[in-house]
């Protein structure tokens, strides 16, 4: 048997990019810092709107009931004071918690926005533990600069990498992107950087058995939040001193390329810059699946021709492209909301049947309408090649659906496709001011029309958003 060397390597080259990144990559775009506004609004937009759900409320709040932490984080739209660790897990939660935040895709389906909670939480605390000292706090244009790196860390690693394919939950590179960018924002040295980053990748990694049939569970709407604070966690371990693991990547048999991805390594399509929150796709007007998207637009556009005639239906033809097929071609009963919005039949069904989706169509009382499940077992989902084609194209990136009926007459309704869902950057000037209209819908969920206001003031203006405070504007958006 061979024998091995203990000299320890030099850091791993994706450590290294990674911390090199964080540090020194400044955000010049004017489109990547725009879209991190909106990106940060809409995900506090979709927080406001979780807080009317008990299922995603008993879980907030410290471990400890009442415990308030000096200069701790506030939660938006809550009371609640907690260390960034746990501040994290509490937005996290919430911004995921109806699958309504924001989406990107590649290899691996992500949601970069489950990143925000974790700069914007640490941030805050960070900001408040300065001002004790008499320093100044942070300003809202860092948070945002985090959030395009953080984007980016998740995104760039997520297009030609398959974490889905090898059982990883996706949420893997929350924990990366969060790690990285947390650190450097804490203040940590490069050396700390790849440390905490190689801890990151060392650590335990959920699987995706929650998120796909038949296991599919309320953990999908949290699983974010705790990756994400899991990577403050760790970054606030490095700057205490912990010790990193320089080839956690490469090491033969125990690295993570040998032990988790079959032995290949990560490939990269693109230099880290601005690309991802660039091109994210917002998730404007349904709560829904990311796959799921175009199929409930190009379903609702069906509404009027069908509404009237549901019995009189043979067979529904649904188009779509690979990863709808593997993540969201569901038959057979579904047990709870997570499973409802992880089902492509179920969300063109009530889209067919209502002429709309909201988060509350995925409740039981809804999901006991007989009219939705005899639909659903008159669908046939089948992949096009063209779409599976142009989801990866990088000059495209569609998310397209269609969909198209045939009556028991031998009529059949005009074919209706979706090629790039409302929240696509093709659509930005069409989908723009449906996220305007969400957010301040949102918005009014939790304030009075005073707050309200206030908070679409410093929201809605962009120079005045830059320049807040960061302690001031989340004090602005708890309670």
């Amino acid at each position: 048997m061979a024998q091995v060397s203990n000299v320890r390597p030099d850091p791993d080259e994706v450590l290294v990019t990674i911390a090199e990144y964080v540090e020194h990559y400044r955000v010049r775009s004017g489109l990547a810092r725009e879209t991190a506004r909106l990106c940060l609004i809409d995900s506090l937009g979709c927080g406001f709107e979780a807080l009317t759900y008990p299922a995603c409320t008993k879980l907030l709040g410290p471990v400890v009931p009442g415990t308030i932490v000096p200069n701790g984080a506030r939660v938006p739209g809550t009371p609640f004071v907690m260390d960034p660790v746990a501040a994290t897990f509490n937005l996290g939660a919430l911004v995921r918690w109806l699958d309504f935040n924001d989406a990107f895709y590649g290899e691996t389906v992500i949601h970069p926005s489950d990143t925000i909670s974790a700069v914007l939480m640490t941030a805050d605390h960070l900001s408040r533990s300065r001002v004790a000292r008499g320093k100044a706090p942070l300003a809202m244009r860092e948070v945002l600069e985090n959030i395009v790196k953080a984007y980016e860390i998740m995104g760039g690693l997520a297009l030609e990498n398959g974490f889905t394919a090898v059982g990883l939950d996706h949420t893997i590179l929350v924990k990366i992107a969060v790690t990285a960018v947390a650190t450097k924002l804490l203040g940590g040295t490069h050396e700390e950087i790849i440390n905490a980053v190689s801890n990151a990748w060392v650590d335990g990694h959920a699987l995706a058995a929650f998120r796909r049939r038949p296991n599919t569970g309320s953990r999908k709407s949290w699983a974010a939040g705790d990756a994400a604070s899991r990577g403050v966690w760790l970054a606030l371990q490095a700057l205490k001193g912990e010790m990193g693991y320089p080839s956690v990547l490469t090491a033969k048999t125990w690295g993570f390329y040998d032990a988790l991805f079959k032995g290949r390594r990560f490939r990269f399509q693109r230099p880290f810059t601005s690309y991802v929150i660039e091109n994210v796709l917002f998730k404007i007007p349904y709560p829904t699946a990311f796959h799921g998207q175009s199929g409930v637009e190009a379903a609702i556009k069906l509404h009027p021709l069908v509404k009237d005639r549901l019995d009189d239906i043979k067979r529904v033809d649904v188009r779509c492209h690979d990863s709808t097929m593997v993540i969201l071609d569901k038959t057979g009963p579904l047990h709870n909301p997570a499973d409802r919005d992880h089902c492509m039949q179920y969300m063109m069904a009530v889209g067919m049947i209502y002429g709309t989706m909201t988060a509350e169509h995925y409740e039981d009382h809804i999901a006991a309408d007989p009219r939705i499940h005899a639909l659903r077992a008159k669908m046939k989902l089948s992949e096009s090649a063209q779409y599976e084609r142009e989801y990866h194209d990088p000059a495209k990136r569609t998310n397209a659906n269609s969909i198209q009926v045939f009556f028991k007459d031998g009529s059949k309704s005009p074919l209706s496709e979706v090629l790039y869902p409302l929240g696509h950057r093709r659509r930005r000037k069409e989908g723009i001011p449906v996220l305007m209209d969400k957010f301040e819908k949102n918005v009014a969920r939790v304030f009075a029309a005073r707050r309200r206001d206030q908070v679409l003031a410093a929201c809605l203006d962009p120079q005045r958003l830059d320049a807040l405070a960061v302690n001031e504007f989340v004090d602005l958006v708890a309670v």
